[in-house]
């Protein structure tokens, strides 16, 4: 499969979590007593990483400055994807968030930083022309303003599926693109004069001359304009978040990274918008951005237990840099139960650190129906995290995990024995990589379903 490309403006993300319980006596604002720091990519970069979730190779065209924001971008992006940089004139643009109690009270934004606008390099042409699928991030810092860039993109767009995430501050579309996303309010700025949002997708759609233009609105879904038609994308009901208690920071990338990644899957625009839509709701109700952030870029990955796919990558790069040997498994480990704890401690023992390719909440429910899972997808990776057998959890959202596996290359795959073999799809893409297939038996009696239809009876 062709890589997806993802081309724009990369920031660093900065969340400050406190607690506020006084107000400050030279003025009237709460004194956060500041408990932790936590770092992630932001823009572009949020957008690779949640792509890399569900695609087996994923290309990242940023613009990078050589200063501490960028070093720290770096040190969290390259574990995930694969980075081409452009130059970026100035400083790494930074984003701090300052909250309490779940609550944003103030935002910083320092760093000046905008992709120069010079030669690109031939890296970036021969990934542009490789893609599979290119996803256009654009935070109006230049990297999608760039003359080559536009281009090349216009050259492309044709034959090579292209969803843009549009920025204000940044340029129109390319003529042409199969996808382009708005959120409601950066739609009234881009088509001022139209309020509601079918109005607003139609006149879009043929302001940018694109296939279709998809105008999220949160929690209600999305409004889709595809070619002539228009479809109103509900969020299923199973998923749909509460604004009021859910952080919505990052929902646009995680929309348009699951958009990208269903095309390049073959989906047809459409179902690719109502995929989005589900995904994005549930990453918003299991915690957003936030969910990815790391306490310390330069936390080592032996110590990092997160459910973040970053530290699975990072845990394997450790052990095939002293010759060891990584064993993953996979499953849903929906109510963990002592079957579970049995098959990890002995798929632990069989090498020397141990992944969780761990199923996301959309994938179980395609699985194992609407009732599934019961216990969230990121509190499956807590617990998981917490047990002395695991080294790294790590998320995917589709039925299988070989896309995944693509990437983890590991030396051993554990699955229960109530599977055969010739059942695992990802069996092939293992050895491919030289690994080997074991099979654990079961400890009989324990089973999720088991134990729901008991607890029903």
């Amino acid at each position: 499969m062709k890589p997806l490309i993802v081309l724009g403006d990369s920031l660093l993300d900065v969340d400050i979590e406190g607690d506020a319980t006084r107000l400050c006596p030279e003025a009237p604002v709460p004194v956060v007593d500041v408990r932790s720091r936590r770092l992630r990519p932001g823009g572009a970069g949020l957008a690779a990483i949640l792509a890399a979730r569900s695609v087996a190779e994923v290309v990242l065209v940023t613009a990078t400055a050589d200063d501490d924001g960028g070093r720290s971008l770096r040190r969290l992006l390259d574990p995930e994807v694969e980075v081409i940089p452009m130059a970026l004139r100035g400083e790494t643009v930074r984003k701090t968030r300052i909250r309490a109690g779940g609550q944003s009270l103030v935002r910083l934004d320092t760093g000046d930083g905008t992709a120069e606008a010079g030669p690109l390099g031939p890296a970036i042409v021969r990934a542009l022309r490789a893609a599979g699928v290119i996803l256009v991030a654009d935070y109006g810092r230049g990297v999608a303003a760039h003359p080559r860039i536009r281009r090349l993109l216009t050259e492309l767009a044709p034959s090579v599926p292209v969803v843009w995430d549009p920025h204000p501050r940044g340029p129109a579309p390319v003529p042409g693109a199969a996808l382009v996303s708005p959120n409601m309010s950066e739609a009234r700025q881009f088509a001022p004069g139209y309020a509601e949002p079918d109005e607003l997708a139609k006149v879009l759609r043929d302001e940018w001359t694109a296939d279709s233009v998809a105008v999220t609105l949160g929690a209600d879904g999305a409004v889709l304009a595809n070619g002539k038609r228009l479809a109103t994308v509900p969020v299923p009901a199973e998923v749909r978040p509460s604004s009021a208690t859910h952080d919505t920071c990052g929902a646009g990338d995680r929309f348009a990274s699951a958009a990208a990644a269903a095309l390049l899957d073959g989906s047809t625009v459409a179902e690719a918008v109502d995929r989005a839509v589900g995904i994005a709701a549930g990453f918003v109700a299991d915690g957003g951005a936030a969910a990815l952030s790391r306490s310390d870029a330069r936390e080592p990955a032996s110590t990092a237990r997160t459910e973040s796919a970053g530290s699975a990558f990072e845990v394997a790069a450790e052990v095939r840099a002293r010759g060891g040997r990584l064993v993953a498994t996979g499953g849903c480990f929906d109510l963990l139960h002592p079957g579970h704890v049995s098959l990890l401690r002995q798929a632990r023992a069989m090498g020397d650190a141990l992944i969780v390719c761990l199923n996301s909440d959309d994938s179980v429910r395609r699985l194992k129906g609407p009732s599934r899972p019961i216990v969230a997808e990121r509190d499956r990776a807590r617990l998981l995290g917490e047990l002395a057998s695991v080294d790294a959890v790590t998320i995917f959202d589709e039925s299988s995990p070989a896309a995944l596996l693509e990437r983890l290359r590991p030396d051993i795959w554990v699955k229960g024995g109530d599977y055969a073999e010739a059942d695992l799809p990802e069996a092939g893409v293992v050895r491919r990589h030289g690994g080997e297939i074991a099979l654990i038996p079961t400890v009989r009696g324990y089973s999720t379903t088991q134990l729901v239809t008991r607890s029903r009876g």
